[in-house]
């Protein structure tokens, strides 16, 4: 009986586990560790943050859901990953070997690249984690008593630039129904070097018709914008040309502010030596396998993708949510197909397609670049209420499948329909 350890329970974590199950049946151990003992849906947080949604609607405990599977569940943080003796260190110190391990930790947020940033330390809100769009959401509250000049977008680095949009327009959809917009300029800054780059290099027509959107509602937005500090009620960014050069400086006052960070790896996966590249992020071959050690897998935000392109100011590559749900079942391909006495067979390759379902507010935007790295063979950005409808349905249809543990591909057999998409090629990175 082999036993599969999985480090972290998020978006990639928790459907490895239950696909890992569903295809292993109860022939091998199966244990998931992670910091926190609740998932949470972090796609919703930019709703939890202006109130539309609170933390029950959007977390729910880990153990009971994986209990029902015959999964075991660890509630510790990592301290230490000893590749070479197979096993994990845990804070409570506790030894956990493992025969597998498949590392789907997500990022480490990288606040303190920027002096000023982040909930905890620094001036600026955040809606990477349910517990940063709750502070967010009491943020917010404050500011609505006494609303003026609001800063949304992402810094320098960053990677994940839908939810930074989805916030900009949420945010400006809130304020419309509370009769309050009036009261609020807006500007969007954000390290992309034209609106709607997405860390892609645009998708479809999307620089045009997220610009159209910004003017729409009275969004200004600075682009190539390089971050540099925060101060509290004042944000410092240095507007960059396309050489790379300082353009513009700007000085930004606002009440409210909501800025994405740059990623990293976590600091248990990235001091493990020859296991990550320089940022943290795990170096995996097209398999999804570690690269230096035969028994570690890796998918979601972890992993090491180069940027699409260089940008005067640094961009990362994003990884949304059909791409990891493609790496999860690679990987639990591959690692049946070894547990079967078949390594030839364990040859299984993700889909690296970028697939984007952006809410709006009352209406949304969907993207598909397929695949992520142009030239592409379907390249489109649409928008319409339809978009909006299809998010709060996959919300729920995760949280469901999250609570009662299938291992139905959502995007496989929902999105990709929903989008009109019957079927997709495989295609995979260099």
């Amino acid at each position: 009986m082999a036993h599969i350890v999985i480090l972290g329970a998020g978006t990639g974590g928790m459907p490895a586990a239950y696909e890992l199950r569903a295809t292993l049946g109860a022939s091998h151990r199966i244990t998931v560790v992670n910091a926190v003992e609740y998932f949470q849906f972090v796609p919703s947080n930019p709703w939890v943050a202006v109130g539309w949604r609170e933390r029950k609607d959007t977390t729910l405990p880990i153990a009971p859901s994986l209990e029902k599977k015959g999964i075991a569940f660890i509630a510790q943080r990592v301290e230490r990953i000893d590749a070479a003796g197979n096993a994990l260190e845990l804070a409570n110190g506790e030894r956990l070997a493992y025969d597998y391990l498949v590392i789907t930790t997500g990022p480490k947020l990288a606040f303190d690249e920027v002096p000023g940033a982040g909930p905890v330390d620094g001036h600026t809100q955040s809606i990477c984690t349910v517990d940063h769009a709750e502070k967010a959401w009491a943020d917010y509250q404050a500011f609505l008593q006494d609303p003026g000049p609001a800063v949304i977008g992402a810094m320098p680095g960053a990677s994940c630039f839908g939810p930074a949009y989805e916030f900009a327009f949420i945010f400006n959809k809130d304020l419309q129904r509370r009769k309050l917009r009036h009261k609020v300029p807006l500007t969007f800054v954000t390290s992309e070097p034209y609106i709607g780059h997405m860390g892609l290099g645009g998708v479809g027509d999307s620089k045009s018709l997220l610009e159209s959107e910004l003017r729409g509602f009275d969004i200004k937005w600075i682009t190539n914008a390089k971050t540099t500090r925060v101060e509290a009620g004042k944000m410092f960014v240095t507007e960059m040309d396309e050489a790379g050069q300082p353009k513009k400086e700007h000085e930004l006052p606002f009440k409210f502010s909501m800025m994405l960070p740059a990623f990293k790896g976590v600091d248990a996966v990235a001091a493990v030596e020859g296991l990550c590249n320089p940022r943290g992020f795990v170096l995996i071959d097209e398999y999804q396998r570690s690269k230096k050690y035969r028994n570690i897998f890796s998918a979601g935000v972890c992993v090491a993708i180069p940027p699409v392109e260089a940008t005067p100011v640094p961009t990362g590559a994003p990884k949304t949510g059909y791409m990891i749900e493609t790496m999860v079942s690679a990987i639990v391909h591959n690692i049946a197909a070894e547990l079967a006495g078949k390594p030839e067979q364990a040859t299984a390759r993700a889909t690296w397609n970028a697939i984007c379902l952006a809410d709006m507010g009352d209406t949304g935007a969907a993207f598909v670049a397929l695949p992520q790295i142009p030239p592409r063979n379907v390249n489109w950005f649409k928008k319409g209420k339809w978009v909006h409808l299809a998010k709060v349905g996959f919300e729920k249809y995760f949280m469901y499948k999250m609570k009662h543990g299938t291992a139905e591909p959502i995007y496989e057999k929902h999105v990709l329909k929903a989008l009109g998409i019957e079927r997709l090629e495989k295609h995979t990175h260099p």
